[in-house]
């Protein structure tokens, strides 16, 4: 019998920040992969944002203000193909992969608003091993980000901080949480989009719960999961 993560589409991108509202795409990297990780389909770009790049974020990601003027695309034309990929993906339909989904599906949103592309009316089926790891596996201590999760399920990072090389990493990651948990993600990659929906949910009721137990202001709420604020 065939699963939903027999054929996924992989997806990330390295920006000027963190802010999804303000910062901008700098590389972003589309690919599909089957269960062998072998990698079946590459897409990618390097776009000229049109504002610095921070030296904090260039340090991150090898992208200076520089070589993205030099080399890279005009922005809104890098925003509407990526869109253009991402919507032809999803009518395929293949699961769209993407570590902490609401960043970046958040940040190409607002871009293609800022830019006049038309976006996904719902992303779905979207994929999040950082919400799926986080509901299934809640109790273990340390960091989450993909670095230290892809080394806890025993996946290597070819090019860490690098859109191609953690885009595939997700992929990966998402294999092997599928070996670990496969009563929990027997679902279709509909029903589990849905489900992901709750846990991020929760998720973020506790963590925002306890903030407020030690003392710390609660934040603004991240929006619905994968496209928030």
């Amino acid at each position: 019998m065939t699963h939903w993560s027999d054929t996924l589409a992989v997806f990330d991108t390295e920006t000027t920040g963190i802010n999804t509202r303000d910062d901008r795409l700098v590389t972003a990297y589309i690919g599909v992969i089957n269960r062998e990780g072998d990698l079946l389909e590459s897409h990618s770009w390097l776009a000229n944002p049109g504002i610095p790049i921070p030296d904090r974020a260039a340090e991150v990601h090898g992208i200076t203000t520089e070589k993205a003027i030099a080399e890279g695309a005009d922005a809104a034309q890098v925003v509407a193909e990526v869109v253009a990929v991402l919507r032809e993906i999803l009518a395929r339909p293949l699961p769209l992969v993407v570590y902490n989904a609401s960043f970046d599906l958040s940040l190409i949103h607002h871009e293609a608003l800022r830019h006049g592309v038309d976006w996904l009316d719902t992303p779905r089926p979207v994929i999040d091993p950082l919400v799926i790891d986080r509901a299934l596996d809640q109790y273990r201590r340390g960091k989450r980000t993909l670095e230290t999760v892809s080394t806890h399920y025993g996946v290597v990072n070819p090019a860490a901080h690098d859109a191609e090389g953690d885009a595939i990493t997700t992929g990966l990651v998402v294999h092997k949480l599928v070996d670990k948990f496969p009563d929990q993600l027997s679902l279709s990659a509909d029903e589990l989009h849905d489900q992901q929906i709750v846990w991020a949910q929760a998720w973020e009721d506790n963590f925002y719960d306890y903030l407020e137990r030690n003392g710390k202001p609660r934040p603004q709420s991240r929006g619905a999961w994968p496209v928030g604020r």
